[in-house]
């Protein structure tokens, strides 16, 4: 298991294989390929292609990729078959983004659960996550990213977060907001609405992405996903939560130049200033001391937001100013010619494969016995006739170019190409007669999907965008005289909550990946002291061993062993005491036979749990005259029943609690025992 201190999502693989997943790449560089699995899948081209040549993968590789996942819902199991039979894997919700899942995988009866990037708290479009519901896994792996931070309520969050807002609009300021395109701009977008909603404000507010009004649409078809209180309210009202009546919705920046002169607010993507619409904006905006960027996420290092977050903030920076410019003169001629080269190449090179292909059927199509076929080990045939023949159509070929060293005979290729015939005639192929139109909404959206998706007009021009062009990049220096504040709104656990989550979980063993050298040993540190004894924290490519001590096996029961088992029921199921002795079936299988020995004796075992209202019931069903005294069960005159122990506690609870029965040694002493052991079963 190796550890990771990128901000990069487990793209196509875990965090988003859920009913709404996403493609995240690296987030300096792409913008959102978002994929809903039961609707349509809309495919961006990244928006470092307008400021830099990329070959790494097309957009038919994100096809590909996308066409592996497997869509679940939360809590279902899924089984794994082939190499992974006997394990089971099932998402849960995280509470970090919208599809953000945990990931619980069984086999042979002991739990991994995969959580990083999870979120306790509940928010305006999220539920929180339901980590806390699982209790001693055999292996936690999780991320230490928050450990060393602590934050404020939501309540004291928000409230700053639109204070800095609406300070600076008041000063005639304009505000920038470096976001992703469908992530966590999600939770941002619905506090503004909602705050300009209530207040009655006029400032006009934008969500500027490529694939921005794509976003919104879908999210407004996935709201049984979100929080209980939109779930609810569009359950109730129909009020649909992202239906945006303050937020505009823009898919290219010459939009945002065309709007009046004012103060504004601007979520443009992407967070780490280093591409993108934000990239843009912060160099026009930023020599301004009457305007504010506000960064809700912390950039990974290196990036440009990084480096403005920093404590004291540079006072200038160096940008790149990048600009796709279509190719003209010289260079389009040169570039026309070496396409033009490629393609005679390719053409070449095509036609030499189906040539090459079908000497090879013909090899294979050609009767031994056939008289044009010559044995290649006797050139002189002992025939004048076949001789003369092989003679004159060597003439032939020889006459205006050379036969391949591959060839098999000395004549022209033949191919038959018959058609196949059935009872009624010839069979022919509907998909010749049909003609195809071709529509870039419905290339682009899968068969099976169900809702009518459409592209971004942007987005559109970027994909369609053939025009041979160059990239040319300036290097600017621009003075930092605006206002910059950070605030979290990464949607993470802090440290406090993790170590109390840790705590209640209390894994068998801890994995810590995904975050800083720092933070992933002040955690490991105090998990050793209060969680577990066992946590790794693996450096990168790193593999360590967390396999578990119990060994599982899988045995048969034999017959002549069940025919003298006695079950008993118990609840919904039905136990039984066995003893018997390991063995081996025909098969080599493991099975379980009677015991050639007599059985040893065993103390008695009471299976079981009982709760004292309920037995309160039955005892007064009984006749026995009972009630609650003092924490205690009151049975009859003199006797008292009450449990000791904590039966929340881990571990082992049932060995920790304990039912004590007080009173003399009387009839109905016994009585009342006789009673209580009747809840039990005791083999």
């Amino acid at each position: 298991m190796g550890g990771s201190n990128s901000g990069c999502c487990l793209a196509f693989t875990l965090r988003y294989s859920s009913s709404w997943c996403f493609a995240l790449c690296h987030e300096e560089t792409w913008t959102l390929c978002s994929c809903f699995c039961n609707g349509t899948c809309v495919q961006i081209r990244p928006i470092d292609h307008q400021v830099s040549e990329f070959d790494l993968f097309t957009l038919d590789d994100i096809d590909s990729a996308f066409q592996n996942i497997t869509r679940l819902t939360y809590s279902q199991n899924y089984h794994i078959s082939g190499k992974g039979e006997g394990i089971v894997i099932a998402p849960h919700v995280a509470g970090h983004l919208l599809g953000g899942t945990v990931w619980k995988i069984t086999k042979d009866g002991e739990d991994v659960i995969y959580a990083v990037d999870f979120n306790h708290r509940k928010e305006r479009h999220l539920n929180g996550t339901v980590l806390e519901s699982f209790v001693r896994p055999a292996v936690l792996i999780t991320d230490a990213y928050n450990a060393l931070n602590n934050q404020p309520s939501r309540r004291q969050r928000d409230q700053e977060f639109l204070d800095a807002i609406m300070k600076t609009l008041r000063a005639d300021g304009n505000v920038l907001l470096p976001v992703d395109t469908a992530g966590r701009v999600l939770e941002l977008i619905l506090i503004l609405e909602q705050f300009w909603e209530q207040h009655k404000l006029a400032y006009p507010i934008f969500f500027l992405t490529y694939v921005s009004s794509s976003t919104i649409d879908y999210v407004k078809s996935f709201l049984e996903w979100m929080s209980d209180s939109i779930a609810k309210s569009f359950e109730h009202t129909r009020d649909n939560a992202f239906l945006l009546r303050h937020v505009k919705l823009l898919i290219n920046k010459s939009d945002l130049e065309s709007v009046p002169d004012g103060p504004k607010v601007v979520l443009a993507s992407m967070g780490s200033l280093e591409a993108g619409f934000s990239h843009d904006i912060f160099v026009e905006w930023v020599s301004d001391t009457k305007n504010l960027i506000l960064f809700s996420e912390r950039g990974q290092f290196g990036t440009l937001a990084r480096m403005l977050q920093a404590d004291p903030p540079p006072k200038a920076v160096k940008v790149t100013m990048s600009k796709r410019v279509p190719l003209v003169g010289e260079e389009l001629a040169a570039y026309e010619e070496e396409q033009n080269r490629i393609k005679k190449e390719e053409a070449l090179k095509a036609s030499l494969i189906k040539e090459e292909e079908s000497k090879a059927s013909l090899r294979t199509e050609l009767p031994v016995n056939d008289q044009m076929v010559l044995d290649a080990n006797n050139t002189h045939s002992s025939s004048n006739a076949i001789g003369q023949r092989s003679e004159a159509f060597r003439d032939v070929l020889i006459d205006g170019f050379l036969p391949p060293s591959t060839s098999v005979a000395p004549m022209f290729p033949f191919y038959d190409c018959s058609s196949e015939w059935d009872d009624f005639g010839e069979v022919i192929n509907p998909d010749d007669y049909v003609t195809k139109d071709v529509n870039i909404d419905q290339m682009l959206m899968p068969v099976d999907g169900e809702l009518a998706g459409k592209l971004d007009e942007g987005s559109v021009s970027l994909i369609l965008d053939t025009t041979p062009s160059k990239v040319v990049s300036t290097e600017l220096t621009v003075q930092v005289k605006c206002s910059l504040i950070y605030m979290d709104f990464e949607g993470r656990s802090d440290g406090r909550s993790i170590k109390s989550i840790l705590a209640h979980v209390a894994p068998l063993k801890l994995v810590l990946v995904h975050g800083s050298a720092e933070a992933t040993e002040h955690l490991k540190q105090h998990c050793l002291q209060h969680v577990c004894p066992h946590v790794y924290a693996p450096q990168i490519e790193e593999t360590i061993d967390v396999t578990s001590d119990l060994c599982a096996y899988k045995v048969q029961l034999s017959e002549k062993l069940m025919s003298n088992v006695l079950f008993k029921k118990l609840g919904e199921y039905e136990i039984a005491w066995v003893d018997a002795e390991v063995g081996k079936t025909q098969n080599g299988m493991l099975s379980l036979l009677p015991l050639s020995s007599p059985a040893p004796p065993h103390k008695t075992v009471l299976v079981g749990d009982i709760k004292m209202a309920d037995f309160k019931q039955f005892l007064a069903s009984k006749g026995v005259q009972v009630e609650f005294a003092g924490g205690a069960l009151r049975c009859g005159e003199y006797v008292t029943l009450r449990k000791v122990g904590d039966a929340s506690q881990k571990g082992g609870s049932a060995a920790i609690q304990q039912i004590i029965l007080e009173g003399p040694l009387t009839e109905e002493y016994y009585k009342i025992r006789e009673y209580l052991y009747s809840q039990f079963y005791a083999p």
